[in-house]
């Protein structure tokens, strides 16, 4: 198949357009390499992938409509994975209107570019922070979504409901996937796991807010992957699955198992609660394991085990892509 993966640079998206090319699909690719993080990572990332595999890669912005339009018309794409955002909670609540540029209009091009072209699928990665601060129980694809506590949360929940309109007027076929906290090789230099166990190697204080106690449905990367091809390949009308462990850690239980990994007793700097962060996110997956046949293999002692093997080898590696 021809797949579209729009912010395939980035840390899910490149996960994401490797297997597709693994298994033999043709991917293009767009980012346009914004610089919310050092763009080097995601050209890195692109080099990885080339070094491996062929495939199209545009440099544009999902704003830019003539651009977008020019792309679909060249790649008639058989299916959308749309992962390009404006990504994090906190950067959301400085410029909230970026936020609803990028991933509400930006979606909306999108959808209505698959819809001209008759785009067979059309995948859309949500976030678990659509919940808002919903409480200390699994969230399931079917509880209220109505009161996200930040901008991000508020543009991923719009995104959801601009799928379900193309598909209900339009029969555009479309899966909404709810990320939860995703990390792995390659992560976002910005996100904790990737932020702690560089300060940790640098000797530098964590930043604990909330005394530690928030706790995160920690997923990794390639059992997302895993989620996001069972989706595309089964063609569902509409449908929205939540992607995780269904197991939550807690912030101190993380910091001790980087400490391990990493054989460093981490710093800690105390600070309170951070705004827009909700204090609890737990993934009920019965749904992607019933549909999708979604079944997580990646533990977080096993996946952090993987993580710092894989973040120490980039630092002996490349001294000058350290984490900051």
């Amino acid at each position: 198949m021809k797949i579209l993966v729009t912010g395939g640079a980035g840390f899910i998206g490149s996960h994401v357009a490797e297997r597709l090319l693994a298994r033999g699909d043709q991917v293009a690719i767009i980012d346009n390499l914004n610089t919310f993080y050092d763009p080097a990572v995601k050209r890195a990332n692109l080099e990885l992938l080339r070094a491996r595999h062929n495939f199209e890669f545009y440099p544009d912005d999902i704003l830019d409509r003539n651009a977008m339009e020019r792309i679909f018309r060249l790649e008639k794409p058989d299916r959308v994975v749309h992962l390009a955002a404006r990504a994090g909670v906190r950067p959301s609540l400085s410029d909230p209107v970026l936020y609803a540029e990028v991933n509400v209009t930006g979606t909306a091009v999108l959808l209505e570019l698959a819809r001209q072209f008759e785009v067979g699928n059309f995948l859309f990665g949500s976030s678990s922070s659509v919940y808002g601060a919903a409480g200390n129980v699994t969230f399931r694809e079917d509880d209220p979504v109505a009161k996200p506590i930040s901008p991000y949360a508020a543009t991923k929940r719009a995104g959801e409901l601009l799928c379900y309109s193309y598909h209900h007027n339009c029969g555009l076929r479309v899966c909404c996937l709810r990320f939860f906290t995703v990390y792995g090789p390659r992560q976002r230099p910005d996100m904790a796991i990737a932020k702690f166990a560089g300060l940790i190697t640098q000797g530098r204080a964590l930043p604990v807010y909330a005394h530690g106690n928030s706790e995160r449905d920690y997923t990794y990367v390639s059992d997302i992957v895993d989620g996001v091809i069972a989706a595309l390949d089964a063609q569902f009308n509409f449908e929205i699955f939540n992607l995780g462990t269904g197991r939550s850690v807690k912030l101190l239980d993380l910091i001790s198992l980087l400490e391990n990994a990493l054989e460093i007793r981490a710093q800690r700097q105390e600070l309170p609660a951070q705004d827009g962060d909700v204090p609890f996110t737990c993934a009920d997956i019965s749904k992607a394991r019933t549909m999708l046949n979604y079944q997580p293999q990646c533990s977080i002692e096993c996946g952090i085990s993987r993580f710092v093997e894989w973040f120490c080898g980039r630092q002996k590696a490349s001294p000058a892509h350290r984490t900051e």
